[in-house]
């Protein structure tokens, strides 16, 4: 089996040469995932561009996509690197594996949230009425409903490359989902 290893910065085209250095400025570190991107001359532009973008979303709404998504595709490096990412955005471990699973106990609309993601990706977009249903009721809008459904692919994106490539985990390893899933 081929195995994938994690570019370093001389191994990687000009332009993702200076793509690594602002990773580096912002983050202190280039993600081994975002390495990974840039096997390809434009994937990590690509990418970063496409997760960067504009969208109705509040970072916390981001997060919890993020975190059922990798969840239901069972994604290691994303759910650890989105568990960290979930914490600074005012999650509790708990919170963060009731996300996973597909639900919130202590908010209505992020449950919701919850629910349509993880319902999205089980179902390759062949949303089930209720679970939409819901999403409009509290408050969601057709907008938010299509941001939704692209950060959803984003993350799928990700979460496939980590799956086919197995770069190792550069963030602490989340722990086991072991509360039952919604």
């Amino acid at each position: 089996m081929n195995t994938f290893n994690v570019p370093t910065r001389e191994e990687v085209s000009t332009n993702n040469q200076a793509i690594f250095d602002n990773l580096n400025k912002g983050l202190g570190f280039v993600p081994n995932l975002y390495a990974t991107y840039a096997h390809s001359d434009t994937a990590l532009e690509n990418y970063l561009t496409f997760a960067n973008a504009k969208t109705s979303l509040s970072a916390k709404e981001k997060e919890v996509v993020n975190l059922a998504v990798s969840q239901v595709n069972d994604c290691i490096y994303c759910l650890s690197a989105h568990t960290a990412i979930g914490k600074i955005n005012g999650f509790t471990d708990e919170q963060i594996l009731e996300l996973r699973a597909g639900f919130s106990s202590v908010d209505n609309k992020l449950d919701a949230l919850a629910k349509l993601a993880k319902n999205i990706t089980e179902n390759r977009g062949k949303t089930d009425e209720t679970v939409l249903e819901n999403f409009f009721n509290v408050g969601y809008t057709k907008g938010n409903l299509i941001d939704t459904i692209s950060l959803v692919g984003d993350k799928t994106i990700s979460n496939y490359i980590h799956s086919t490539t197995q770069v190792p985990v550069d963030f602490p390893v989340a722990q086991p989902l072991e509360i039952e899933v919604a």
